[in-house]
């Protein structure tokens, strides 16, 4: 669709179709339903077109399936109505886009559609085409995916029930019945429901029965039609059987599916079948034999068939030596002249080529009856036909001993090498089209085990890096310009900042392997290189750490014209690719310099040897590719480029690493989530109300206002209040009333009843400081229930819409949580730094003791505040109040005239506390204290308290002599405060004890601080080491939970080692919005067809694991809610979002708080294309940026402005357009941001200028989460610059651009107004507006108030002149009369890097 205009589109012969048809604007003149108009459509089209993506996408734009396809779906529908919906469809899917709208929405014609599409799927007439019958295939495995859905669910139960496995031979059904004796009952269960059956229904049972069965023998049939002899194997062929085999593994890989259809391929031998075929062996069937390994690994995955549980190394060796045992023994009794086969021991015999030779000395009839007894064939091959060769490969496949696939990956080099970086069907290209299935593995629904799980991420997480490396190589060779001298010799004509020449590369160290492996256990090498570059440069290789990740690249005989478009390697004569780890670089004694807080002593001249760990396993196999003869060269003799990476996009070998441990070692989930987190059981069985250890009771501490706040948030609560009291802080009982329905969903029904008991926080002291600080967010009902949901135990799924206050229920459930349970850790997670200090700067202002906080990872530094959260922070912070505490105690024991340096040290003071503090305390109490009949005035208190000198610093008087209690309180607060100082004391005697500065870090972290924070990247690099200093935590709470990967959500869960074998965790609370933008993946295909872009957030809410909506948002008026709130369940406003005043003026010189401004070619030119993929709209960035110099000249702030775009491209042209019309001049500046909406996802501003770029087609934009989040980022008001046309007809983008086009298209002003506005909200201006017909109309008018604005301001300065005779002059040009203007007035524009220039202000978006 690159090329198809909104003219093309609008002229089309299926949009005039649509206009006569099924088109939404032309439903009063539609003609009735022809269903010819489909069969022509398909032919002419679709099948015409060989099934172009052109011309389905334009069908696909025109809502044909919507409007026309399936609500005229009906068993008489022709068999090109039914390839219809299936080509739609599966064009929906590969644009990622929601596919199954129609069929939830409109249930009716599935069953009939179902049908249909599987006898065509069986039909071997030749009535389908092998490109029609590959769609099919297609579809058919997005259905299997997509189980979730209980319409699909129902309809395709009995193709993957236990009634299927009718279709095997009786002996294969025994050995089933004889390995899961349970299976037996349902198959006989089966039976009996077919004898009850009649007729239609009957018939179509026993083809679900056998729909699979007969599906697999069809494939076999057409992929055993490609003989050895067969010179070309047609494309539509080719990818049908590959196709086949994708879904064949994912059928595998999801239990549901698996349980039954293992046995339906292992009984056809189907994988060896595949393996012998002729397409796996010949050149152009690459991708097949890929696609059959991967189904092998699947097939031989360990775990049990029928129950699901994974079976250990242990139970794998005891099955596998029981089948080997069986094979003797069935030999042994038959075949006498086969004795020494059977009395040798299972490992003498299992290897693949001892089973050969003894299989080759039985002859064609005795294994042919070996093959019989063992019913290892389908009961339609006849065994005396089968080829040896074959029977063997069946033999061997199923005897033969495993590799171990944990082997496999301790095994496997973290780095990648050429072989893997450069094919594409393992490393796709940049762009995916996603009309070919590719050799990796997806993240679907479900996992089969918790290693299965570790293994998909592992590998795609691999691949995914190995793409951003191919990239950096990429970029880096081009720039170096490799050439080839006379004498063979590669110099540089080029050079990059991120590559050097190695001048010297020397293997130092082989160490021996350890022992029971057989690599060595370190292999360390010195690089030498010459910086004679700049000093910048010089100082970023000098500053290369320890474990940093470097790339060796070979490169040998680069072409002398190297070709962009052909095969990069082979170009640029880039042999061999490896991977290092810096240990360090080396001083003129060659000694390693190591790392610490003494300066790095200055080397002379510009020679620099670093020295580094190579990867043990890639050694390995490149010496003993040498040895056994498969490599010409020693590849470590070749290095001639040395490579470094930007450290943020560089932490792949640690999260490898990680995620290899993890394999290594017995995962130990939280037993209530690995269900879940596996896809299988009750979605809601981790909910509080579903865990029996929920708490009845619960402190809410300060998170209700007032007793009405508390009646307000639960409007399905009977409140019953058990004091007089009705002030705040309260505890909650909640009792649920009998007979009431246990539906998660509120309704207005009365359905608990809570109890509410008032109580006073303790007095901790005299002083106003030590007044605890309160929440002063009025929460809503939901925000109440999310903190309510993540005080209990169990997992807390909140969705947060923009704008609905995420950050303060967070904060608030982490609050309570510190205050009513102090001795167990909560472990903070968010995606991005940014995130991370947003959340952390809002509990610093709670009440929670700082030395409790910790803030771990880069980015500590962009907290706004002047403390240091970091590890070395908080134990400097620590030394520090322990010194201040013990100056304390010296006064306190001053003020007792107590002997002795009691203030010495933490165990000094804590003499001082039992001997003296304690001791005069309880006299205190004995004297003071009531007894029956012995009254106590109220001076008494006073005049027998003991620490009168110490408190006289407090505000006085200390005592205030109304009544008994009052004065009993602030001498138990005064107590208390003292005591406080003594806890802390006895909990920094510790670091007394430690000496170093990394002993007091780690005490810190495992035992010190209780609301530790990190980011996911940090959680997963530094894994290992957090379990070897034995850090643990009771609750995780994870905030942009939507944006992190499934890999980086999972591993924080495990980043402490089970207690008796046991997770402790207790509370998992996620915070996020699946409606926003998910994680980002660079590569295409990793995201598409791998759906790497899931997060684990997302996969819950697939599954239906219970959330709660936060249903009121507080940043946009409410006119631009609309524009998004139609994707959430009720989601209302704020009051204060009405009623501030903010909201209640309208956007002065603007009629519309938002509008969509339709943008037309300028100079006969729209969407651009400077290279590929790198989009760009000049008119689009010329009216927004004059738009936005049009405001600043009206009065609008700079910073309160920021400039989105979909594209790169667009950005960069705009940055372009602003540094040349507006940074220089004073009157305009620069504007707060100019971003992508990817990037600036999290982010708001109150005024929002957003360019769509495309006039030819909608591109990523129909992705709906894309559209949610630009439609969200502005507070007060948001102009969409695009072509109307184009974006308006779009499906998906329907309810949000309906909104939109309500409204004029040309950008209607007031040039009349400034800022500040006094227009309330709703009202238009009384004059008529100045409409804005194009970009050189805006242009106008920008230049006209320009230079009116000049023109004041020279009036200003010669009145301000004259009255002002030789006194000092304006020192601010540009300056206008009604407001005040800085000489840059907005922030240089965000890199694309958080930490850079990332900031913003945090507006509170909850009412106050």
């Amino acid at each position: 669709m690159k090329n198809l205009t909104v003219d093309q589109i609008s002229t089309d012969h299926v949009t005039l179709l649509a206009q006569e048809y099924w088109l939404p604007s032309t439903v009063g003149s539609h003609k009735p339903y022809n269903p010819q108009i489909i069969d022509d459509i398909y032919c002419q089209e679709i099948r015409d077109s060989n099934f172009s993506s052109r011309r389905i996408v334009v069908l696909e734009l025109s809502q044909y399936l919507e409007k026309y396809l399936w609500p005229n779906y009906s068993w008489q529908a022709s068999p090109y109505h039914m390839l219809s919906v299936v080509v739609v469809i599966n064009e929906k899917f590969r644009e990622r886009i929601p596919a199954w709208g129609s069929f939830e929405s409109h249930p009716g014609p599935f069953k009939a559609f179902f049908r249909h599409l599987s006898a065509a799927l069986l039909d071997d007439s030749g009535r389908y085409s092998l490109r029609e019958q590959m769609n099919m295939v297609v579809f058919l495995n997005h259905i299997y995916n997509t189980i979730e859905s209980d319409l699909i669910r129902e309809e395709i139960s009995n193709t993957i029930s236990y009634n299927i496995l009718t279709c095997l031979s009786k002996g294969q059904l025994q050995n089933i019945f004889k390995e899961f004796p349970v299976i037996s009952k349902g198959v006989k269960r089966a039976a009996k429901a077919l004898g009850k059956l009649e007729g239609k229904e009957k018939e179509w049972y026993e083809f679900d029965t056998c729909f699979l069965y007969n599906l697999l023998n069809k494939f076999l049939g057409i992929l055993s039609s490609i003989g050895p002899d067969t010179a070309t194997v047609g494309k539509d062929l080719l990818q049908y059987c590959e196709r086949f085999i994708e879904l064949t593994i994912d059928l595998e890989s999801q239990l549901p599916t698996r349980r039954y259809f293992h046995a339906l391929l292992d009984s056809v031998n189907f994988v060896v079948k595949c393996q012998v075929s002729a397409l796996a062996n010949r050149r152009d069937g690459k991708l097949f034999a890929q696609l059959v390994y991967i189904l092998k690994i699947f097939m031989e995955f360990e775990i049990n068939g029928y129950t699901g549980e994974a079976l250990t190394d242990v139970n794998v060796m005891k099955q596998h030596y029981s089948k080997v045992r069986d094979l003797q023994l069935r030999i042994f009794n038959n075949f006498e002249d086969m004795n020494e086969f059977c009395f040798l021991n299972v490992a003498s015999v299992d290897k693949a080529e001892k089973l050969r030779h003894y299989l080759g000395q039985m002859s064609d009839e005795d294994l042919q009856k070996l093959c019989d007894l063992l019913h290892i064939l389908p009961k339609e091959d006849d065994v005396t036909c089968q080829d040896r060769n074959f029977l063997t490969d069946v033999l061997v496949e199923r005897y033969q001993r495993r590799p171990s696939q944990l082997e496999a990956i301790n095994r496997m080099p973290l780095y990648p090498t050429e072989e893997i970086i450069w094919d594409d069907n393992i490393v796709p290209s940049e762009y995916f089209s996603g009309d070919t299935c590719l050799a990796l593995p997806k993240l679907n629904l479900q996992f089969l085990t918790l290693h299965d799980y570790l293994l998909r991420n592992f590998d795609l997480f691999r691949l995914e890096s190995t793409y951003e490396i191919r990239q950096d190589i990429e970029d880096i060779v081009t720039r170096m310009r490799p050439w080839l001298a006379e004498d063979g010799s590669v110099v540089f004509n080029g050079w990059a900042r991120m590559a050097q020449v190695i001048f010297n590369f020397a293997v130092c160290e082989v160490a021996q392997p350890n022992v029971g492996e057989d690599k060595p256990s370190r292999v360390r090498a010195d690089i030498t290189v010459n910086l004679n570059v700049r000093l910048e440069i010089k100082n970023e290789w000098e500053a290369l750490r320890k474990h940093d990740v470097c790339l060796l690249l070979s490169v040998q005989k680069p072409k002398e014209m190297p070709n962009p478009d052909g095969i990069f390697p082979e170009e640029y004569g880039i042999s061999y690719v490896r991977g290092c780890e810096i240990e360090g670089m080396l001083d003129e004694n060659g000694r390693v310099i190591e790392e610490g807080p003494e300066p790095k002593p200055e080397m002379k001249g510009d020679t620099r040897t670093f020295r580094v760990w190579l990867d043990c396993n890639q050694y390995k196999k490149d010496l003993d590719s040498v040895k056994e003869g498969s490599a010409n060269e020693d590849v470590y003799q070749t290095f001639n480029v040395l490579m470094r990476r930007k450290p943020k996009e560089n932490n792949f070998k640690a999260v490898l690493s990680t995620i290899r441990d993890l394999m290594n070692t017995k995962c130990v989930v939280p037993d209530w989530l690995e269900d879940i987190i596996l896809g299988f059981g009750d979605p809601a069985s981790a909910h509080y109300k579903n865990r029996k250890n929920a708490a009845s009771k619960l402190d809410f501490n300060d998170t209700f206002l007032d007793l009405n706040h508390l009646k307000e948030s639960f409007p399905s609560g009977k409140i019953v209040t058990q004091n007089s009291s009705q002030e705040p802080p309260f505890k909650l009982t909640f009792s649920k009333l009998p007979d009431k329905d246990d539906d998660m969903d509120s309704s207005d029904a009365i359905q608990e009843e809570i109890c509410v008991e008032s109580y006073t926080v303790p007095n901790r002291g005299p002083y106003p400081y030590t007044v605890p600080k309160k929440n002063s967010v009025r929460f809503t009902p939901t925000q109440i229930e999310a903190i309510r949901s993540g005080m209990q135990p169990g997992l807390t799924m909140v969705v947060g819409p923009p704008g609905t206050g995420k950050t303060d229920v967070a904060v608030q459930i982490i609050s309570n949580l510190y205050h009513n349970n102090p001795r167990e850790r909560t472990l903070i997670v968010t995606h991005s730094n940014q995130a991370l200090n947003q959340l952390f700067e809002k509990i610093m202002c709670l009440d929670v003791d700082e030395r409790h906080l910790l803030r771990l990872g880069h980015g500590e530094e962009a907290l706004e505040t002047e403390k240091d959260f970091s590890r070395y922070g908080r134990v400097n912070y620590v030394l520090n109040k322990r010194l201040e505490l013990l100056d304390e105690v010296t006064r306190l024991k001053e003020s007792l005239g107590v002997r002795g340096d009691m203030g010495a040290s933490c165990e000094t003071a804590g003499y001082f506390f039992l001997h003296h503090i304690l001791s005069r305390w309880e006299k205190f109490q004995s004297l003071v204290m009531i007894i029956p009949g012995n009254p106590v005035a109220v001076s008494e208190i006073k005049e027998q308290f003991p620490f009168h000198v110490f408190f006289s610093n407090a505000p006085q008087p200390l005592f205030k002599e109304r009544s008994y209690e009052e004065d009993m309180e602030i001498a138990k607060g005064c107590f208390r405060y003292l005591e406080n100082i003594f806890t802390q004391l006895k909990e920094f005697k510790a670091f007394e004890m430690l000496r170093s500065g990394l002993d007091r870090t780690r005490y810190l972290l495992v035992k010190e601080a209780k609301i530790i924070a990190m980011t996911c990247t940090h959680a997963a690099l530094k894994r290992h080491e957090l379990v070897e200093l034995g850090f643990q935590f009771d609750n995780i709470l994870m905030e942009e939970s939507a944006q992190i990967l499934e890999i980086e959500t999972f591993i924080p869960l495990l980043l402490q080692n089970p207690d008796d074998g046991r997770n402790r965790l207790k509370r998992w609370v996620m915070i996020g919005d699946h409606h926003q933008l998910p994680p980002v993946i660079k590569n295409m295909a990793f995201q598409k067809y791998s759906n790497m872009e899931q997060s684990l957030y997302s996969r819950f809410v697939r599954l239906c694991v219970p959330t709660i909506q936060l249903d009121a948002q507080g940043r946009a008026r409410p006119s631009l809610c609309e524009l998004y709130k139609w994707r959430y369940r009720c989601l209302g406003n704020l009051p204060h979002v009405i009623s501030s005043p903010e909201y209640t003026v309208a956007n002065p010189g603007l009629y519309y708080d938002y509008q969509l401004v339709n943008v037309e070619d300028l100079d006969g030119k729209g969407e651009t294309e400077p290279r590929k993929y790198f989009y760009q709209n000049l008119a689009e960035a010329e009216y927004v940026v004059h738009l936005y110099m049009y405001m600043r000249l009206i009065g609008y702030p700079a910073e309160k402005i920021s400039l989105l775009t979909t594209y790169n491209g667009q950005r960069e042209l705009l940055r372009d357009v602003v540094e040349q019309r507006c940074a220089k001049y004073p009157m305009l500046g620069r504007p707060h941001k100019i971003s992508t909406v990817d990037k600036y996802q999290g982010q708001q501003n109150d005024y929002i200028l957003l360019s769509l770029v495309r006039t030819k087609a909608v591109g990523h934009l129909r992705d709906v989460r894309r559209l949610i989040v630009a439609m969200s980022r502005a507070r007060l008001g948001l102009y969409v610059f695009a072509r109307a046309s184009l974006f308006s007809n779009c499906y998906e983008l329907q309810s949000a651009f309906a909104l939109l086009s309500r409204r004029p298209l040309e950008l209607h002003t007031a040039p009349w107004e400034r800022l500040p506005g006094s227009r309330p909200t709703g009202v238009l201006p009384e004059e008529p507006p100045v409409v804005i017909q194009d970009v050189t109309h805006m242009s106008n008018l920008v230049h006209q108030l320009y230079r009116e604005a000049c023109e004041s301001h020279a009036a200003q300065m010669e009145e301000y002149q004259a009255r002002n005779r030789g006194k000092a002059t304006l020192a601010a040009p540009g300056t206008l009369a009604h407001r005040e203007t800085q000489a840059n007035t907005g922030a240089k524009y965000d890199s694309d890097h958080e930490d850079e220039d990332d900031t913003i202000k945090i507006i509170n978006e909850v009412e106050t």
